[in-house]
């Protein structure tokens, strides 16, 4: 069955809130990140002060991936019941409360529960941001997408940055990571005005067909795309400062590098989507940071040392790819609930094969005491970005694929 749109009959309040729309997506944005970067901050303050096992301190790092897969997966269908602005309003607050109460606990099991409501919320933010950009920014697609990835990746950064300072002055990492909760209670309020936007929307979101990216050759490409680059961020995230260490730099460098790294992922983060809007086909764009990534894996193996700056620009220059994946999604499709689908999709496969990632390079490096099989695992995984980019960057569009099947 053919999907069908219905324009809302309140396209003034949609004219009207255009600006406010946009401040709710920059503080949704600024706060999908924190409650994991903040955490990783404090891992040892947290572990000694809930007395957490190595095993236990692991499923706490990788439980972010697993959320985003599981929780992320619904989130369509709750948008299409309540209407996208309701979802994303009650998914904030979620955020919210969720990281005030793990904040406030010090029984490791209640940490567990807490933080997995927290990310439950982050997970249906991540899926809805792209559809919402497509419905309120039809013709901007990609500058808006840039805008909010830009604004995700300072978020990711300040708080890496700031988070043991606040923890250190406002005595203890309890407090340290209170103060997220309190940011992300600041994102709820834009979003409790646009509420009332879902009541002219409803009953056409309600009365359409809902598209499968399941069944759809883009809907794969995009998934696997995006998990390949997924896979690669947080391998680096947790690996890289390690073997910049093995190589001889000191802790304090290897963080800088790493630091250096999340820098130079802003200003790209707000220029790849508007790039790749520019043009109907992202391939040549795909071609560019694919070779990148493969560059700065590639020297990480013959000169790690030697050629460490460059690699790290490269490597960075080549995690753009989250950023023009977030692009793909809204100009990969027609509406805005498709949109939507196919962020569910991409984003739930692509974060549960990335969740794999970091637990199989720490094997690998464990078992051989060297980074070289886990850097051509790495290099096996771009090959297959590549691959499937090729085919997730050609002009084509998800409502389409749907039809003909």
């Amino acid at each position: 069955m053919t999907t069908v749109t219905v324009e809302p009959s309140n396209r003034s309040f949609a004219i009207e809130g255009t600006g406010l729309v946009l401040l709710g997506i920059v503080l949704v944005a600024l706060n999908l990140r924190p409650a994991v970067t903040s955490l990783g901050a404090l891992l040892d303050e947290v572990r000694a002060g809930l007395h957490l096992s190595g095993t236990m301190a692991g499923l706490i790092t990788t439980l972010p991936v697993l959320s985003f897969a599981a929780f992320g997966s619904i989130t369509p269908r709750l948008a299409r019941r309540f209407g996208p602005h309701r979802v994303l309003s009650s998914a904030v607050a979620l955020l919210s409360l969720g990281l005030l109460a793990r904040a406030l606990t010090d029984s490791a099991w209640v940490f567990f529960g807490t933080s997995a409501l927290a990310l439950a919320g982050i997970a249906s933010a991540n899926v809805l941001l792209p559809g919402l950009v497509k419905r309120h920014f039809p013709t901007r697609v990609g500058l808006v997408t840039g805008v909010y990835t830009m604004t995700l990746t300072l978020g990711t950064a300040i708080a890496a940055a700031t988070t043991v300072p606040m923890a250190n002055a406002l005595g203890g990492w309890h407090w340290g990571l209170a103060v997220w909760a309190a940011v992300a209670a600041v994102a709820v309020l834009p979003w409790l005005l646009l509420r009332r936007h879902d009541r002219g929307d409803l009953a056409t979101t309600v009365a359409a067909s809902p598209v499968k990216p399941a069944r759809t050759r883009i809907g794969w490409a995009l998934a696997v795309f995006f998990g390949a680059q997924s896979l690669s961020a947080y391998v680096v995230m947790g690996w890289l400062p390690q073997l910049y260490r093995d190589v001889g730099f000191s802790a304090q460098t290897a963080g800088l590098l790493v630091a250096g790294l999340m820098a130079v992922g802003v200003p790209l983060a707000l220029f790849m989507p508007a790039l790749a809007a520019r043009r109907p086909d992202q391939r040549p764009v795909v071609a560019v940071l694919v070779a990148a990534t493969a560059l700065g894996y590639t020297g990480l193996i013959f000169a790690p040392h030697a050629g460490a700056l460059l690699w790290t620009v490269l490597l960075a220059v080549g995690q753009s790819a989250f950023p023009l994946t977030l692009a793909m999604i809204g100009l990969r499709s027609r509406t805005p609930e498709g949109t939507v689908a196919l962020s569910a999709f991409a984003q739930s496969a692509g974060y549960l094969m990335a969740a794999a990632g970091p637990m199989l390079v720490g094997a690998l490096y464990t078992s051989t005491h060297s980074w070289l099989l886990p850097l051509l695992f790495l290099l096996g995984i771009v090959v297959l970005q590549g691959a499937v980019g090729m085919v997730a960057g050609r002009p084509q569009y998800l409502e389409d694929a749907r039809l003909r099947n």
